[in-house]
C-alpha cells in the first residue's frame, strides 16, 4: 500500500495499482508556529507578516506560495508530521504547509489554520490524499480481490491527474499540481498547474470531460499547460 502521490508515474514492468481506496481530504493545510502574531493568526494566505519564513521540501508548494506572496522567505523542511511541527514550535519558522489528508489521519487536523481549495488557492499533487495497492500483473487472484475494493470515482480523478503528469514529464523538481473531481452532472473536472520553481512563472487551467475520458482529459490538458510555457520549465 503506497501513499498514489509518492508513486512513480510509470510503474516497474509487472506492476500495476490493483486498487485505490476513496480519497481522503485531498486539500493542503497551512499550519502556523507560535511566533506568529494574533494578528496575522486569522488563516488567510494574504495575511501572513511580510518576509514570514515558510519551512517545506516542496517545489510545487514552494511556487505556488511564491507567486501569490513573493516576499515570504522559504528554508527547506523535512521528516514526518510529527518532526515539522516540533521545528515549528522551536520557532525555526513561521509556517508550514502539509496535506490535510496526513494530519486527519494522525488526528491533528486541529493544528491546521485553513484548509487552502485546491483549485482556486493551492493546488495539489496528482494523486494527493489517495492510498493505493500494487500488486504484480501476474498475479490475478490477488488482483481480483483488491478490484473489490476499488473507488471508481477515485480511480477516475487518479487517471486523469497521473495522465497529465507523464504527458508534462517533468521531475521532482518541475512544480506541477493537478486535482479531479466529479461534478453533480457526472463529468469530471481537470485542474492542472505548471509553474517556475521560483514562482515568476505560473501557468494553471480547467477542462471538463466525460469520466470515461479521464486519461485523455489529463493528455489534452497536460499537452496546452506544456505548449503555453517557457522551453526552460520542462525537459
Amino acid at each position: 500500500m503506497h501513499s498514489l502521490k509518492d508513486l512513480e508515474t510509470e510503474l516497474p514492468p509487472g506492476l500495476v495499482i490493483a486498487g485505490v481506496l476513496p480519497r481522503e481530504d485531498v486539500r493542503d493545510a497551512l499550519v502556523l508556529g507560535p511566533a506568529v502574531p494574533p494578528v496575522f493568526r486569522r488563516g488567510a494566505l494574504p495575511e501572513l507578516p511580510q518576509g514570514a519564513r515558510i519551512g517545506t521540501a516542496s517545489v510545487r508548494r514552494e511556487a505556488q506560495l511564491r507567486h501569490l506572496r513573493p516576499d515570504l522567505r522559504f528554508g527547506l523542511l523535512r521528516g514526518n508530521v510529527g518532526t515539522r511541527l516540533r521545528a515549528l514550535e522551536g520557532g525555526d519558522f513561521a509556517a508550514t504547509l502539509l496535506a490535510m489528508a496526513g494530519l486527519r489521519r494522525l488526528g491533528l487536523e486541529h493544528a491546521a489554520v485553513m484548509a487552502l481549495d485546491p483549485e482556486e488557492e493551492l493546488v495539489p499533487a496528482a494523486g494527493q490524499g489517495i492510498i493505493a495497492v500494487t500488486a504484480r500483473e501476474e498475479d490475478v487472484e490477488t488482483r481480483r480481490l483488491f478490484a473489490m475494493i476499488d473507488h471508481r470515482p477515485t480511480r477516475i480523478a487518479a487517471t486523469a491527474e497521473r495522465a497529465l503528469l507523464a504527458s508534462l514529464g517533468g521531475s521532482c523538481r518541475t512544480p506541477v499540481g493537478a486535482h479531479a473531481r466529479m461534478l453533480p452532472g457526472g463529468r469530471l473536472r481537470l485542474t492542472g498547474l505548471l509553474a517556475r520553481e521560483d514562482g515568476s512563472f505560473l501557468l494553471k487551467r480547467g477542462l471538463e470531460g466525460a469520466p470515461g475520458d479521464a486519461a485523455r482529459l489529463g493528455q489534452e490538458l497536460g499537452a496546452w499547460l506544456r505548449a503555453g510555457s517557457p522551453a526552460d520549465i520542462l525537459p
